[in-house]
């Protein structure tokens, strides 16, 4: 990658920078899949954080597709990781990930796959096959890097087993860019919602569980708001009881729209982000995206956040590129990584 810059920036060049990567992502992913990459049993997808989110959508992809797919808190599980015939993907914008890397060294190097947006890189130069974003320059709380990743997991998910890339991601800068004047149209309405709260559930079903956990990270990194991002289905099995003071924020189509409407019913503030068309009322504003793939779906959700918590953090008087604390031990020092042998 090639250096950091601010969150405004790098939302003011995202719909043009994300457009360039689709193309050249789409690219390199035929490419690889000519070559022989993207087949056999499917990928287990490893990440941590935002990039463990990334693989919400490809998952849910692959498994409507019929191919066996997961995606695992690279940090969450001992190691060495079981001997297995399931390739995995390693997800890292830096790649630099202590926990991630660590899952690739301990399995078979011809398993090993890495999709990163910094190359070289001490987990690039670990694997096998490696889709590279572009080095494309990011903010610190991230915008392109995120979006861009979605878009290559989105497009591996595509074209795994024998598919094709779907032609939907020739469109979606077009889409994404009609998505960022509409709901930058009301961003300070939106979020005006967020003032005078410090709480917010992020809840999505499906391929939409990874904008909530997104969400809810990206709401705590930028506007320091404690958030939580959970499937729908979790949230109404009790975790949806502690509803209170906070904001709501939905992802869906389904049994997103009842929840919606049972919670500001109850005069609970919520903000629906759906393909349907549903009335807003004194305690619900809705955003209308367009109906795409799931993983293209993600990154036009993946906007709508950013463009909220970046409003919600100038309310707030949040300065954006400052991170309360720094933590030594989540990024590799390339030095000390050894070379493949």
């Amino acid at each position: 990658m090639r250096g950091y810059i601010t969150f405004a920036s790098a939302r003011a060049t995202q719909a043009d920078s994300l457009g360039a990567a689709i193309t050249r992502i789409g690219d390199e992913v035929r490419r690889q899949q000519a070559d022989g990459a993207f087949a056999g049993p499917g990928p287990i997808f490893v990440g941590i954080g935002a990039s463990l989110a990334a693989a919400c959508a490809p998952v849910w992809t692959l498994r409507s597709r019929g191919v066996h797919s997961w995606r695992l808190g690279s940090g969450d599980f001992p190691l060495p990781f079981p001997a297995d015939v399931h390739p995995i993907v390693g997800i890292s914008q830096s790649g630099k990930s202590t926990e991630t890397i660590a899952v690739l060294d301990s399995v078979d190097p011809a398993l090993r796959y890495a999709v990163v947006n910094s190359d070289p890189s001490p987990m690039s130069d670990l694997s096998d096959h490696v889709l590279s974003l572009g080095n494309i320059p990011d903010s610190y709380a991230s915008t392109i890097g995120y979006t861009a990743t979605v878009a290559g997991l989105g497009m591996i998910a595509d074209v795994w087993a024998g598919g094709e890339v779907d032609p939907g991601w020739a469109k979606l800068h077009e889409l994404f860019r009609w998505t960022e004047e509409t709901v930058g149209a009301r961003a300070a309405e939106l979020a005006a919602t967020f003032d005078g709260v410090s709480t917010a559930d992020f809840v999505g079903a499906g391929p939409s569980v990874g904008s909530a956990e997104a969400g809810a990270l990206l709401f705590r990194e930028v506007a320091r708001i404690h958030a939580a991002g959970m499937s729908t289905r979790q949230y109404l099995h009790g975790s949806m009881e502690s509803a209170g003071d906070g904001v709501h924020v939905l992802f869906g189509d389904g049994r997103e729209l009842e929840v919606a409407s049972t919670l500001s019913g109850a005069g609970h503030r919520v903000i629906l982000i759906s393909g349907e068309t549903v009335a807003e009322g004194p305690h619900l504003q809705t955003v209308k995206l367009p109906q795409v793939a799931p993983s293209q779906r993600a990154i036009l959700e993946a906007l709508v956040m950013q463009t909220l918590v970046g409003e919600v953090a100038h309310r707030h008087g949040v300065e954006i590129e400052e991170f309360v604390f720094h933590n030594a031990d989540t990024k590799v020092d390339p030095a000390t990584v050894e070379a493949p042998q």
